[in-house]
């Protein structure tokens, strides 16, 4: 990691408001250390700080993942009610799941309409509508 990523990651965690451990710093600079938003499932990250060669167990890429989400400096992405992915960007916005190869990917969100979402039941309130094309190559 160079010493650049490294600053963009400390700062990256100080707008979360978490203390900039080593692991925290690593998997910051590994996510947004260039500048570009990224998707990723906690084993490809977790792969990704391996063939770097830094020492971080699965289990505390997905604790630091949660962590991150819960102070908003990346959002979860659910594909199939199973499949996790974390998104640096996090502003609303539509995304193409590529089934091919599990791949997920920004859509253009001008080109997304949503002219009415269903009235939620009594007692709760919508948070947040997510949209998640399916995508597959044709044949």
């Amino acid at each position: 990691m160079t010493t650049q990523e490294h600053e963009i990651g400390t700062s990256w965690l100080a707008k979360g408001g978490l203390r900039p451990t080593r692991q925290r710093v690593t998997l910051a600079a590994l996510l947004i250390g260039d500048g570009q938003h990224r998707h990723v499932t906690a084993e490809s990250l977790f792969e990704a700080a391996k063939s770097q060669g830094e020492a971080v167990s699965l289990a505390t890429v997905y604790n630091t993942l949660r962590a991150f989400c819960d102070v908003g400096l990346v959002q979860e992405v659910t594909v199939d009610g199973s499949k996790s992915y974390f998104d640096t960007n996090t502003h609303d916005h539509p995304h193409f799941y590529w089934e091919d190869d599990g791949r997920l990917t920004d859509a253009p969100s001008d080109q997304l309409v949503i002219a009415q979402v269903p009235d939620a039941p009594d007692g709760a309130e919508i948070a947040s509508v997510d949209v998640v094309i399916r995508l597959r190559r044709k044949s």
